[in-house]
């Protein structure tokens, strides 16, 4: 529901990926209830300029320092914003709704600025809140801004959570579809390609998220980014295996029941929950046909198969740096397989090598540790995926 004659000004940090293009259908769908105000990308330049020209953003960051030149002189009505620093002021431009959609570990800085000047941020991508939630958290409650999931798994929960109390949960579900390979034998993931890994069955999503859906380290990201969201500790969330994607979160609660949220298998919704919240507003989707459903299902996931979900189990109870060591190998090691360096199977064995050549004891948990712990991770899984190459 919007009110009569409200327009929400919006600013999309990311909006030429896949969260983005969707949150700009919605625009495109209710014009005369939300406005465009930002607009965000890495370097391309062929999708910016169509939203620039539909969109009439007053403000565009654009990461590649080149491409930010081209499209200020294409657009000189336009307050273009180049380079890191560029996305990072972009956030501090104030407006109802901030959607951070940038990919991988380059979202942090803007998050942490925008939460400053920004009453409600919408957070589509997990990395951030997995390598620094405990910063994102306590910066947010000292500036009251709230944080709405839009990850459909934490909208669900979130939606769940609306008028109950934390201290009245049990248990929260995050359900999973398994991947393109939960049923597949064991012994044949090693030979999977990436053009395979990136086919999701059930969700449309980016090359990254797909991948790690397949390897199920998303959902182990997840369980990291509902402890901070939530204020849960990691053994009151658990995963299932729901290859109909119908159930997107349950919570249980002490006294025994259980709320769950359903819904299509598609983005759009907690996207426009997140610009609606509190309220909502009928989006011109398909819904879902509740008496076509022929059977819904839960399984335990298989961690033996699945590696990638129990050592991310394992670092949500370890907490403190180790998330970040986590999030930014697992980052490198997909880009790895996608370039064909390693193996499927290996996105794992890169993740548990980088994470054992770390004593955490020696770090104090702040942004510059975690920014210096980010940056070495990184060379390290590179060190150990040029080792791995050179074995084949």
């Amino acid at each position: 529901m919007f009110n009569k004659g409200e327009r929400k000004k919006i600013t999309i940090l990311g909006s030429t990926g896949s969260i983005g293009k969707s949150a700009l259908d919605i625009i495109r769908t209710f014009p005369d209830h939300l406005k465009v105000i930002g607009l965000a990308t890495h370097s391309n330049v062929t999708e910016i300029r169509k939203q620039i020209i539909e969109f009439q953003p007053q403000y565009v960051g654009i990461f590649d320092e080149k491409v930010a030149i081209e499209i200020t002189n294409e657009f000189p009505q336009i307050t273009v914003l180049a380079g890191k620093e560029g996305i990072i002021e972009l956030a501090t431009k104030e407006v109802d709704i901030l959607l951070c959609a940038i990919v991988g570990a380059s979202g942090l800085h803007p998050i942490l600025k925008g939460i400053e000047y920004n009453r409600n941020i919408a957070i589509a991508n997990k990395e951030p809140i997995v390598m620094a939630g405990g910063l994102i958290t306590s910066k947010a409650k000292k500036y009251s801004t709230k944080l709405i999931p839009v990850d459909s798994e934490h909208s669900a929960i979130f939606q769940c959570l609306m008028g109950n109390k934390k201290n009245d949960v049990r248990t929260i579900y995050l359900t999973a579809s398994g991947g393109p390979f939960y049923r597949k034998p064991t012994e044949e993931l090693e030979f999977v390609t990436p053009e395979e890994a990136i086919n999701h069955p059930t969700w449309k999503m980016g090359k990254k998220i797909s991948i790690d859906s397949a390897t199920l380290m998303n959902k182990g990201l997840e369980i990291i980014e509902a402890m901070w969201l939530f204020d849960l500790q990691e053994n009151q969330i658990e995963v299932l295996i729901h290859p109909q994607s119908i159930v997107h979160g349950l919570v249980e609660f002490k006294d025994g029941s259980i709320l769950a949220q359903l819904g299509p298998t598609d983005m759009k919704i907690p996207i426009m929950f997140s610009f609606t919240y509190p309220d909502r507003a009928p989006v011109p989707l398909k819904r879902l046909d509740i008496h076509t459903l022929s059977a819904i299902t839960f399984e335990t996931p298989n961690l033996t198969k699945f590696p990638c979900l129990r050592i991310a189990k394992e670092v949500a109870k370890t907490g403190g740096l180790a998330p970040t060591v986590l999030n930014a190998s697992n980052e490198v090691a997909v880009q790895a397989f996608c370039d064909r360096k390693i193996k499927f199977t290996q996105i794992y064995d890169v993740v548990a090598k980088t994470l054992e050549e770390f004593d955490f004891s020696n770090y104090h948990y702040n942004l510059d540790t975690i920014l210096e712990i980010d940056k070495l991770t990184r060379v390290k899984s590179a060190n150990i995926i040029e080792k791995i190459s050179q074995q084949k």
